[in-house]
């Protein structure tokens, strides 16, 4: 999909690097990411009217450090360099950048050069936040400083006349206190693009490409999960091509509880979609009878999933295409400057079944982040219970019980989960949090219920926030609150004595247990 007007983004490593384009989509204006040394051509494909070079944890100054292609610095887009981006800058144009001794990292006040273009409208005294080693000592000529610090002279700098724009902080961080207008004079005043991206504009652009793609005799079907991403596919498909496209729900044994009926009362009730229901809890439990490792786990559930999905696909009749809810940040990784990362756990997904069933993709999403997915589930009418709802792994809660899984721990924790999330939404802190989840622990320990002396299972207790998932932080849930919800599910749940809550932060653990 082309957006003209709009932005490209140079990702040289940063960690960073997603915030600028969420925070470029936030100002209204379309943005794509592109490897740091992707050649200009591929950048001008999108036809951006600007360009921002990222950070990165590089020296420009060492043999063998990323470099933008041929013909990018000279481009007459304006461009603003953050970071890494500026030192590209200040070097290619003949200025200086030293390895300095005084490296900055957190909070540093910030003083604007009055008459600055990229700084106009901030004043004296506010916060940027710098994460550098490295700095520009001399500035290259026909630049002048923009902004400068106690320990940085050249904290921004600029020469109108090429439209080149720099800054050594980091303007898409929440810690600079002025970075949005940062960005906004560098896009509206400087680059002249318009804010017009939209989901109400995504909207109809995406349903025009899905029934191009699709073309007149085609037909889709989509595994759906209920989650956020699948059900957004589902329902932009439902509106693009409804009479040619079948969503089909796997129910693995391994889900929520009550999971089964909400998808099928969403879909096929409220939505009228010609919805396929298979429950194949049998064929999961079996084929994961006896297996502890998580790893092989998930393994044995992504091929059985293939397997009942392909099956209940065999029953629908003159497929052509498979749906599949791929997000922006997917994409980015798959081409990432800075390499495919290590691979800590796989993950449940239909990634083998285009080829394997001869269907072409559908990937309706692939531009999207998180929260701009929501945005288009609520312009396309999804009921907030849905698009609310926390993550959930896709080998569901089979990742959720450490060691074999057995139908009676499934229906244990299904309770559990049930209860806590339960008091969460009843308490008016759902909201606050990114996942809150309970994991049944392959644990027996004594207790004491009325007379009697119990030997029963321990359930912990996992809540989170995050802004992305990448990394997040356990959740200060009040002492008051866990007592009460502690009661609640050794009160509610026969089987479950004791409760624990986990305080572990991602890193160094991460937020799902297995």
């Amino acid at each position: 999909m082309i957006h003209a007007r709009g932005v490209a983004i140079l990702d040289f490593g940063s960690q960073y690097t997603q915030l600028i384009a969420r925070r470029t989509r936030e100002a209204g204006v379309y943005c794509e990411i592109f490897p740091g040394d992707a050649p200009l051509e591929r950048i001008l494909s999108i036809e951006p009217s600007a360009m921002i070079l990222s950070g990165g944890p590089s020296s420009v100054y060492e043999e063998g450090s990323p470099r933008p292609a041929p013909g990018v610095l000279e481009s007459e887009l304006p461009i603003l360099g953050v970071c890494y981006g500026m030192q590209l800058i200040a070097l290619h144009d003949g200025g200086s950048v030293e390895g300095g001794d005084a490296r900055e990292y957190g909070p540093a006040r910030v003083s604007p050069v009055p008459g600055s273009a990229l700084m106009l409208g901030i004043g004296e005294g506010h916060t940027a936040w710098m994460s550098h080693g490295d700095r520009v000592t001399a500035m290259p000529p026909g630049y002048s400083a923009a902004a400068s610090t106690s320990s940085l002279p050249v904290a921004a700098m600029e020469n109108p006349s090429r439209r080149r724009y720099c800054v050594q902080f980091h303007p898409e961080v929440a810690h600079t206190e002025f970075g949005p207008q940062v960005l906004s004079n560098f896009l509206f005043s400087i680059g002249g693009l318009v804010p017009d991206w939209s989901m109400e504009r995504f909207r109809g652009e995406a349903v025009e490409r899905i029934r191009k793609d699709v073309g007149p005799g085609g037909r889709v079907i989509l595994g759906l999960s209920g989650g956020v991403d699948s059900s957004v596919v589902a329902a932009l498909l439902h509106e693009a091509v409804p009479d040619r496209f079948t969503p089909i729900f796997v129910d693995t044994g391994l889900l929520r509880k009550g999971e089964r009926e909400s998808v099928e009362d969403t879909f096929r009730g409220h939505f009228g979609m010609d919805l396929v229901s298979v429950d194949a809890s049998r064929e999961f439990l079996s084929a994961l009878s006896g297996e502890a490792d998580p790893e092989r786990k998930r393994k044995i559930i992504g091929r059985v999933f293939i397997e009942v999905f392909e099956k209940a696909a065999q029953g629908v009749g003159g497929i052509t295409h498979l749906a599949q809810g791929t997000l922006y940040p997917d994409v980015i990784e798959s081409v990432s400057f800075r390499g495919p990362s290590a691979t800590i756990k796989s993950h449940h997904n239909v990634g083998g079944l285009p080829e394997r069933m001869n269907l072409r993709l559908v990937e309706p999403l692939r531009e999207l982040f998180k929260d701009e997915v929501r945005r288009l589930g609520r312009e396309l009418g999804l009921p907030a219970h849905i698009l609310g709802r926390h993550p959930f792994p896709g080998p569901g809660l089979a990742v959720r019980i450490p060691g074999p899984v057995e139908a009676r721990d499934l229906e244990l924790l299904r309770e559990v989960d049930a209860v806590f999330t339960g008091y969460l939404v009843e308490k008016g802190l759902y909201d606050s949090i990114w996942q809150a989840f309970a994991v049944l622990l392959p644990v027996r320990t004594v207790g004491v219920m009325g007379d009697q002396r119990t030997y029963e299972r321990v359930a912990a207790l996992r809540a989170v926030t995050s802004t992305d998932g990448m990394t997040a932080d356990w959740y200060r849930m009040d002492p008051a609150h866990m007592a009460a919800v502690s009661s609640e599910i050794v009160n509610r749940v026969s089987g479950v004595s004791r409760v624990v809550y986990d305080i572990s932060s991602k890193p160094p653990a991460t937020i799902e247990w297995e």
